[in-house]
Parts: structure tokens; sequence; C-alpha cells
């Protein structure tokens, strides 16, 4: 008997965290794709936990900001532990405060996020093929062809796109014969979700800084649940998956010095840390998304996020070229956009990692002495609050260099084509609430009340030039934003007319005004 043949718009290769966003991302611009994967379910394991700002804005327009917020813990402190006493603490809690609706790091496991994600697709009569596997794929100058074995029998999908979410050791990127340069430290890492009875409060991310290895205990939903993270000192050399729990628990509590007794442990596992990133994030009509594309070190918790982004970049180019509203050049600019970023994530992480786990003396005694004393007068500094949350959050994140940033009329404002939004106020509620509609937005900041945005087939707001608008984009004049679906800015222009905004549409989308 012939296989079943399929035909859709975009296909996707795995359903975690990435491949689920990008699903999701699909519904709002009303795209038909098929997403499988070959587990039987969303992960039952908590694996990534942190949940930054940049990842909540995108959730809020799905709706599911809220719900993620109320399920999760907000990373309001870090204690940091030497010799089994508490040596520094610094308040994270509202540290990227007027920068974002989210000023924190939400402790939230990947488990609870795949639910969020999966229960909004089946919410909008979408679902999921589990037990499917990718045996092959080819495509064309129009459309790609894959083989597909499932729990019902083989199946062919025929798919305008194909987008890889299928994790570092990716069929599609090997189908693609694309590389994935890189490195791996030698040093083992373990990660354990316990239950633990000691002296300190489950109110804080605990930061044990040993001299020989780190540690931290990430505080989880749960009576005293944590999760703990550390690296094995140099000299450890057993595989992956070879350690028994009782080693890790050994090392815990030999290189914290604290009187602690772990039950309920929920998982554990070891694991080598690679940093590599592919050498581009697309061939043809197929596209990498995720860990398929990246992979660094877990120091401050971006690999998820990072693979919700790739998402959201994505998902709104393949959308507007399908519908007929953009020219198919524009996905060039996904590569262009995702590579940089990649790049840089894996160069920071790395140092990041190097300066918590490194054996070098000068490293070990700023990280044992220095650190925990000036940890809390650093954080508190302006200047490094509004430098560290937009890397850590990722609303810093900028395009500037993008083919889709129009640099034209942007000289002398502080806010430049490529950067993400600004978070302020509107009467009292977020600019985002307004830009939830998945299309350009036209802005117009004027005291003026402007209508003349309505003309275009866009939407379009008039913003009272406040004081902390003309503060934010260094101008007291009125003046123009065009911003692109995923909320990042496509031109600034310093006049309310709408000309460059309508050359700009043309130009990049090619839409007639």
């Amino acid at each position: 008997m012939a296989a079943l043949v399929k035909q859709t718009d975009v296909l996707i290769i795995g359903a975690g965290p990435t491949g689920l966003s990008l699903a999701c991302q699909l519904i709002r611009y009303g795209i038909s794709f098929i997403i499988l994967d070959k587990k039987e379910g969303v992960t039952s394991y908590s694996k990534a936990l942190g949940v930054h700002a940049r990842t909540l804005e995108i959730y809020e327009q799905l709706g599911i900001a809220e719900k993620a917020v109320t399920q999760g813990m907000v990373a309001g402190k870090v204690r940091m532990l030497a010799g089994a006493k508490v040596r520094g603490e610094v308040d994270l809690s509202n540290m990227g405060q007027g920068l974002s609706q989210y000023p924190y790091m939400l402790v939230l496991e990947q488990s609870r996020n795949e639910c969020l994600l999966y229960e909004y697709m089946q919410a909008h009569g979408k679902d999921v093929l589990w037990q499917s596997e990718l045996v092959s794929f080819s495509q064309t100058d129009t459309n790609v062809t894959t083989q597909i074995k499932s729990s019902g029998g083989e199946l062919t999908i025929e798919a305008n796109y194909l987008v890889g979410c299928d994790g570092p050791k990716s069929p599609v990127r090997h189908g693609l014969g694309l590389g994935f340069e890189g490195g791996t430290f030698e040093r083992t890492f373990y990660v354990a979700d316990v239950q633990i009875d000691w002296p300190f409060p489950h109110d804080a991310l605990h930061v044990c800084l040993a001299r020989s290895s780190g540690m931290a205990f990430l505080p989880m939903l749960g009576e005293n649940r944590y999760r703990i993270v550390g690296v094995f000192p140099e000299g450890f050399d057993k595989d992956e998956g070879e350690t028994l729990y009782e080693e890790i628990e050994h090392h815990i509590k030999e290189q914290s010095q604290i009187d602690l007794k772990i039950s309920h442990v929920n998982w554990f596992s070891t694991y080598k840390v690679h940093t590599r990133h592919v050498e581009k994030f697309s061939s043809g009509r197929c596209f990498l998304a995720g860990d398929s594309a990246h992979v660094h070190t877990p120091a401050g918790g971006q690999g998820m996020n990072t693979g919700i982004q790739d998402a959201y970049n994505l998902a709104w180019k393949l959308a507007f070229v399908l519908q007929g509203k953009a020219n198919a050049k524009i996905l060039d600019s996904y590569n262009q956009e995702r590579l940089k970023n990649a790049k840089h994530l894996v160069q920071t992480t790395d140092r990041m990692f190097n300066i918590v786990s490194s054996s070098s003396w000068l490293l070990k005694f700023m990280r044992t002495v220095v650190m925990p004393v000036m940890a809390k007068y650093i954080i508190n500094l302006q200047a490094v609050r509004n430098s560290f949350f937009p890397f850590i959050s990722q609303i810093g994140i900028s395009y500037r260099d993008s083919p889709l940033s129009d640099h034209t009329g942007d000289h002398g404002f502080a806010v430049k084509a490529g950067d993400r939004m600004p978070y302020f106020l509107v009467d009292g509620a977020s600019i985002y609430d307004k830009l939830h509609a998945p299309d350009y937005h036209l802005l117009v900041f004027t005291d003026k009340n402007d209508k003349a945005g309505d003309r275009m087939d866009i939407g379009f707001q008039a913003i009272p030039l406040t004081a902390d608008i003309k503060r934010l984009f260094g101008t007291d004049k009125p003046f123009t934003v065009l911003l692109r679906p995923d909320n990042y800015i496509g031109l600034t222009s310093p006049t309310t007319a709408l000309d460059n905004a309508k050359l700009y549409l043309k130009r990049m989308v090619e839409i007639d005004q």
C-alpha cells in the first residue's frame, strides 16, 4: 500500500520548546503546519529552568505569560556561600525595573513551558504527531519532500518549508551537510532535581563558591525543591551516563561543606558541555532553530530562551512570504540576524563558565574571596544593571546590521533601527499591550491627534510624546517608528509624515501602498 501523502506550508521536526514555540507563532499568523516528534509527549523532566524577560514578552502575545508567572518562581535573590556560611547576598527581584514588564528571571522548568505551549496549540485545534520520526528528505526550488516513520505507518509530507528544531544531534542538520564547529569542555557537569533539608530559606538562588569547583542551588516550585548544578573537578573522567547518583551527592556535600540532607531525587544527569554553532541557519527551503543550530554552556540560562527567540524571528518571515506579503529574500535575514547572535552567545557564555569553573589560582581567589563581598555593590550600580540585565534577559539583542534595518532617519536617536522596541508606559499600561497583532506597527509619537496612519494597511498607533519617551529616544520632536511584527524597529523617522514608512514596506516586503 502506498504511503499516505500530506501537504502543508511548514513542517516542523521536533516538539521541544523551540518547535512548539514556532508552531504557536504560526498559529498567530494563520499558517498551516505539521509538527512531529519521536517522543510520546512533552517532556516530563525539568531540564532548562530559567525564563527571561524577552521570552515572557513573547508569551504575553500568546496570552500565556500570566500563567507562566503564576506557575513559576521569581528568582528574587542570589545568596553566595563559602565554607557553609553566607558571604554575600544580591537582590535581583527588580533588577530590570523600567526595562521590561518582567524585570526578573522566572524559574519555570522546561516541562511546564512545553505544557503551556502545547496547551495553546491544542486550544487552537492543533496537535503534534507524536512517535513520528524523520527518515529522509529532499528539496527542490519549490518544495521539500520528507519521508516519515510514525506509529501509524509510513508517511510522506510535502511542505513549502522545513524547520529542524530537532536538538544537538539534528538529523535535519546532518541531512543538509552543515558543519557544527566548536569545542567541548573536558570537565563533567552534573544536575539533580532534589528536595533539600538545610539551614537556608527557600527564597534565593544559592551559589556555593568552592575553590575546586562551583555549584548552584536553584529554588524550584514546591517545598524545599532545588535544582543543583555543578561540575566535577579535573581528573574525574567517567563517561556521560556512567556516574552514579551517590557520587554526585558525595561531591555536593564535600565541596559545599554544608550540613544538608538530600531526599526525593526526581531526576539527575551528567554531561559534557559543548559549545558549538552551525555555519549557517538555512539551506534552500530548510532552516535550523534552537539546539540544532547552537549549543553552549548553561551559564546565564540562555539555551531554551534562545531557541524560542529563533522561532519568533523565523515565524513572521515565513508567514509573510507564504501570504505573499514579502519577497522570499527576506528569509535570508533569519540567518544574518540569528547566526550573529549565536556566535556572540557562545563567546559570552564560555567566558562566564570559565570564571565559575576555572582552576586558575587567580580566578579561584576572585570567585571565593572577592566576588561574595563585592557582588552586591557592583550589581547595584545603575550602569551595571543597564548592561547586565539586557544581556541576561535577551532584551538587549539587536539587529542593527540586518538588511531589514533602515538607518536613513535614525541619526541623533538613542534607539536605532534593529533594536527591540523599548519598554515604557502609555496611560499606565505597557506599550506592548498595543503590539499584540501579528503585523507591522506604525507608531507616531506626537502631541497632535494624528490619524494619518489609518490610511496604511498595517497597525497604527498615535502615542503621546511624553517626557519618558523623549528621554528613551533622545529627542523632543515628533517622530515615527515602524515596528516589524516581532517588535524590532525597522526604521525611525524624524517626522510624522508616512513617506519613509511606505518606502520601507515597499522595498523590504514589496507591499504596494
